[in-house]
């Protein structure tokens, strides 16, 4: 269906390829790191205040009589005016808060990031195991007609029954049902991959098998133990460090809110040029044409309202509810840290249980191949001896990729699976 839509396109890539290109392309991370630079920019903003601001205009106006001041400036030819907050405790700390606000941002970005990172490798993972399994089902159909041929033939001999011939052709249907679900799955996946690597719409991504250096280098990353994995992952929780950004982010805008209370400076500084004829008339021989001023403006609040402490007051509260929500979170990241590691065993044990298994099937396989040799065995005892062994190798490889996805999930929450998938 993707290759019949116009200009869609397959793309062949490694799981490491996939990982590159996530990171590089893929929308959920471009928009991850357009809100860290918004909040990077927002520090610009807070800065603002304590940044020189130039303006320069002309003041110029008809004057009958007195020159009286317009706006707060006399007539004149040009002005220039120019303010900048000197001490400003609340401005300062409202900048300290864009600051851990931004800061705060990039371990949202990160934690995006890793995200996506551990989807990737998930889909690529699930789409590899569809194309796997197509394979194996091709083989299996074929074994299979082969074994449907022989029934049917031994049926018309009489030499089966009827059921026999009917079990023969549910074991065939079974088998093509089941590709028709695998190739449905392997679309999706592959779909789905395209799009979270920012592919266009109709574009696929075909898996192609890493080397072995990545199953080691996952294997070799792993924690030694379940309460090392736990202290990685408080150590480089990335939702921790965001909740500790934002607890802090609020202390600072409480100080900033009762900083409202505390004395304002500013330098001012304005230059004007004036019209002689404007000021001859009354102010004969004491005319400045070039009048410049440059001083401070100093605020000392007296009764600022009850807006800057109940804002005070909502940010105490705010501050106690993220203080739980960092123990929470504590205590849910070691959790799924400890869980996640028994899970890696338990997959650990599952894989080395069906390479078993694969093994007896194999070596059972290999038997009936030699007495068929020796017209100890028949064709459909070999059939069925293969059947088996495909579904082993079709649980053999499930086995495998879960515990791949599981270790991938453990490096992600102790924040060592990007270094490992590089």
């Amino acid at each position: 269906m993707a290759a019949a839509l116009p200009g869609a396109e397959v793309h062949s890539l490694t799981l490491k390829q996939a990982v590159a290109l996530a990171l590089r392309q893929s929308p959920e991370v471009v928009i991850a790191r357009l809100d860290q630079e918004k909040a990077q920019l927002g520090v610009r903003v807070a800065r603002d205040p304590f940044i020189p601001k130039v303006y320069a205009g002309s003041g110029l106006a008809y004057t009958y009589g007195y020159p009286n001041t317009i706006e707060g400036s006399a007539p004149s030819i040009l002005q220039v005016k120019t303010d900048m907050a000197i001490y400003n405790r609340s401005y300062s700390y409202q900048l300290a808060q864009a600051r851990e606000k931004a800061r705060g941002t990039g371990f949202d970005a990160q934690s995006k990031t890793d995200d996506i990172v551990y989807r990737t490798a998930g889909l690529f993972l699930d789409a590899q195991d569809a194309t796997r399994g197509i394979e194996l089902a091709n083989h299996e159909i074929e074994s299979l007609q082969r074994v449907r041929d022989i029934v049917t033939a031994r049926v018309q001999e009489g030499r089966e029954l009827p059921l026999s011939g009917r079990r023969a052709d549910v074991d065939l249907a079974r088998a093509r049902q089941r590709l028709q679900v695998l190739t449905s799955d392997q679309e999706y996946y592959q779909g789905s991959l395209a799009m979270i690597l920012g592919f266009p719409p109709g574009d696929r991504v075909q898996t192609i098998a890493d080397d072995d250096t990545l199953a080691s280098s996952l294997e070799q990353s792993q924690p030694a133990s379940e309460d090392a994995a736990a202290q990685a992952a408080l150590s480089s929780s990335r939702s921790i460090k965001s909740l500790e950004s934002q607890l802090a982010a609020k202390s600072l805008e409480i100080r900033s809110q009762r900083a409202t209370r505390l004395p304002q400076v500013n330098l001012v500084a304005q230059y004007a040029l004036f019209l002689k004829s404007t000021y001859e008339g009354y102010f004969v021989g004491n005319f400045q044409r070039n009048n410049f001023q440059l001083g401070v403006d100093v605020t000392v609040p007296l009764l600022v309202g009850s807006a800057a402490s109940a804002q005070a007051a909502q940010a105490e509260d705010d501050v106690r509810r993220i203080r739980q929500q960092v123990y929470l979170e504590r205590d849910r990241v070691s959790l799924e840290a400890r869980r996640s590691f028994q899970d890696m065993k338990t997959l650990d044990s599952a894989r080395a249980l069906a390479k078993l298994d694969l093994e007896v099937a194999r070596d059972q396989l290999s038997l009936l191949l030699s007495q068929m040799d020796e017209g100890r065995a028949t064709t459909q005892q070999v059939d069925l001896a293969r059947v088996a062994e495909q579904e082993k190798w079709s649980t053999f490889y499930t086995s495998d990729s879960q515990l791949e996805l599981a270790r991938m999930n453990l490096l992600r929450q102790t924040g060592a699976l990007l270094a490992a998938l590089r």
